[in-house]
């Protein structure tokens, strides 16, 4: 169970704020308001799958973020200079004509 001390100076309120966020936090809510009134087998079963949705999407979204970063840090690297970059010759129309 979390604990919260009061610190010098600080509100009874404030100090409620920061057990209740530790308590949200640790799942503890949760599974009061759960645990509140009796759950069926398909409300357990829908509660499972969003959960189990929640976690594959924050997975997801890792994994994209180190792709995203491991990305362009190759392209960062592979990115030529503009020194390095040769152009073929460009002919203008007029020269084309007169050969």
């Amino acid at each position: 169970m979390p604990e919260v001390e009061i610190k010098k100076g600080e509100s009874v309120d404030r100090a409620l704020k920061r057990l209740k966020n530790k308590l949200e936090a640790e799942g503890i809510m949760d599974e009061m308001r759960r645990l509140r009134a009796f759950e069926t087998p398909i409300q357990r079963y829908r509660r499972k799958q969003r959960t189990a949705a929640k976690k594959t999407r924050m997975r997801f979204r890792a994994n994209l973020q180190v792709f995203r970063r491991d990305n362009s840090q190759k392209a960062a690297e592979q990115e030529p200079t503009a020194e390095a970059v040769t152009t073929a010759p460009t002919t203008s129309p007029e020269e084309n004509s007169s050969e």
